[in-house]
Order: C-alpha cells, then sequence, then structure tokens
C-alpha cells in the first residue's frame, strides 16, 4: 500500500509540473501537436459560462492531489495549494505572451477544485472504509 501512495504522490507532483509547463506556455503545445500550430487550442466539448478544458484538467489534478494525499497530514495543505494554483496560473497570463487572462478560465479552475473538494468532503460524511 505504501508503494501505491508514494506512486500517487509522484504522479501528482508530474502532473504538476507538467501543468505548470503546459499553462505558461505562450502558445498551445496540444493545438502544435494535434494541429502543427500553436496558436489553435484543441476544446475538449463546448464551454458552458465557464471553461471545459479548465475545469476538466482541474477535477484530474485535483482528484490525483486529493486522493494522493488523502489520510495524511498535508491534506488541508494539497486543498490550500490547489486553490492558489488555480488563480495563480491564471493571473500568470496577464503577463506570458501570447496568453490572456479570461475569468471563464479562472472560474474554470475553480470549479474543478471545488467540485473534487465536495465529492471528497462527501465521501468522507458518509463512507466509513
Amino acid at each position: 500500500m505504501k508503494y501505491i501512495k508514494k506512486l500517487l504522490i509522484m504522479l501528482f507532483h508530474t502532473a504538476n509540473l507538467m501543468l505548470i509547463i503546459f499553462y505558461l506556455y505562450s502558445g498551445s503545445i496540444f493545438g502544435y501537436l494535434l494541429y502543427g500550430d500553436s496558436s489553435t487550442q484543441p476544446q475538449l466539448t463546448r464551454n458552458f459560462i465557464i471553461s471545459t478544458n479548465h475545469l476538466y484538467i482541474f477535477i484530474a489534478l485535483s482528484a490525483l492531489g486529493i486522493i494522493a494525499y488523502q489520510n495524511t497530514q498535508k491534506i488541508n495543505l494539497v486543498i490550500i495549494y490547489l486553490f492558489l494554483l488555480s488563480i495563480i496560473l491564471e493571473l500568470l497570463h496577464f503577463i506570458v505572451p501570447n496568453r490572456g487572462f479570461e475569468i471563464s478560465d479562472l472560474f474554470g479552475n475553480l470549479a474543478g477544485v471545488i467540485f473534487v473538494i465536495i465529492i471528497y468532503n462527501i465521501k468522507n460524511k458518509y463512507v466509513q472504509i
């Protein structure tokens, strides 16, 4: 079990590093890889008030972080980190060339984190393992 926990923690930190690189690159790495054009951003699903791409990635990252650090003393620190990361990365788009701050992206980031925290709290309240 300790091996799985260490693997999850390593995956969480690796995913964080990858997210930061992709987020702060002045263009779209996925757009370049898929379309040969770094100015084109692939869209998984249509946006609805918030950016769905941002929602999905922050759900995945938050779930990975909370699963990796659940039942540890660091879980509250991870939750604070996820909130700060979701805000700071979007604010950095004010200074990254060819990127722009968008409120729908920020709300997508925050909604992803909040969604996972709500599920985590419901699980802790009603499911005893």
